[in-house]
């Protein structure tokens, strides 16, 4: 039986005074949630026993160490993130140990999921569970993989909801929609994203999702001019063109870090004709930024030495990147992948570490340039 509820603004505040080593300024509100500045990501690992439980052990105690943000997605691991995250959360809830209310969960669809393992034939595999029974039209499926037709989606939210094993998915990310301009004009995706947030906000009605929005790699770092460049104010235009003022395209999701700081650095957006960053950007629209890659995928363990007198009070580099992106003004919360309770333990330290200042952010910038 599906877990009923969602995270709510009073259940993520009890969580939240229920962790007295955490500093008040650890949580920060998405929207209108109070979530973890370091969260639970679960994209890397191969899919088997093994990283499950590692995955499982690690949710249980980042859970319990202040971390109550977990972000996965419908494809990481061929479902087996998802899967358990879904068991592990049933565990604790049905143990009291947590309460639904009192945890974000955010997945995204967009790309053709394997089932448990990669299959021996992946075309044969796609042609057979989804083209032939209609869940995708041939004319759909962008690099053969990549798809953001409403009955796919909804096809794969519900089997997110399945995973997970829960009734309500708190964010719910259109994943790496600029993949679909490898092969169809820019005219063509935003009508297709219209139609998928028409599909997004009736599912908010319905209460399977409370907030949807974009996780993105390269779409809101790009030039305006490159092929893959997304606009947030055209993507919120389309959201309020379909749901109004009230529309629920309120969290976004892209890479940012030490060797990836466009999201603060490059004024590569544009809000009511004056060019501003990222992070400004989704400030301004009244969006929530969710960050990935914070340590690139382990590559920023190991910094320059002159790192460490800018970030300073840190015992790790993993620590200092971290800690680096979760200061960064805009940001709500840096995600983690942390497949070792050894690894959670190191960085949820950062819980009881007041960030960095603003100024101390921007002298960074200035510093490493020399």
């Amino acid at each position: 039986m599906a877990i009923s509820g969602s995270a709510t603004e009073e259940g993520t505040k009890r969580y939240k005074a229920r962790q007295a080593h955490c500093r008040p300024e650890y949580f920060r509100q998405l929207q209108d949630l109070w979530a973890s500045s370091i969260g639970l990501g679960t994209y890397l690992g191969d899919p088997d026993a093994k990283t499950d439980r590692l995955y499982a052990e690690s949710m249980t105690h980042a859970l319990s160490l202040g971390c109550n943000l977990i972000d996965t997605a419908v494809n990481y691991r061929c479902q087996r993130s998802e899967r358990t995250i879904g068991e592990t959360l049933e565990r604790l809830v049905g143990q009291g140990t947590i309460s639904r209310d009192e945890i974000i969960l955010c997945t995204k669809g967009g790309y053709i999921p394997f089932d448990g393992d990669v299959p021996p034939d992946p075309s044969r595999y796609v042609i057979e569970t989804f083209l032939e029974p209609g869940i995708i039209q041939y004319d759909e499926l962008v690099a053969g993989c990549h798809v953001v037709s409403p009955r796919y989606l909804e096809h794969q939210l519900r089997r997110s909801l399945e995973n997970l094993r829960i009734e309500t998915i708190d964010v719910y990310y259109l994943h790496n929609p600029e993949q679909q301009l490898e092969q169809i004009p820019r005219e063509t995706l935003l009508s297709r994203m219209e139609a998928a947030f028409r599909l997004l906000e009736q599912q908010v009605s319905a209460g399977t999702i409370r907030w949807y929005g974009t996780a993105t790699w390269n779409g809101f770092r790009a030039h305006p001019q490159s092929p893959a460049y997304l606009s947030l104010q055209e993507l919120v235009d389309l959201a309020r063109r379909v749901g109004g003022e009230s529309h629920h395209f309120r969290v976004i999701q892209l890479p940012y870090n030490l060797a990836m700081p466009e999201a603060y650095a490059f004024k590569n957006q544009e809000v009511d004709g004056e060019p501003v960053s990222v992070l400004e950007a989704a400030t301004r629209l009244g969006l929530s930024v969710v960050i990935s890659a914070s340590l690139l995928q382990s590559q920023l363990a190991r910094l320059p030495a002159a790192i460490e007198q800018l970030v300073p009070g840190l015992s790790t580099d993993a620590k200092r990147a971290i800690q680096f992106v979760r200061s960064t003004p805009g940001v709500v919360t840096a995600l983690v992948g942390m497949k070792r309770t050894l690894h959670v333990e190191e960085n949820l330290t950062l819980a009881t570490t007041p960030p960095l200042s603003s100024e101390q952010v921007a002298q960074l910038f200035v510093k490493t340039r020399r």
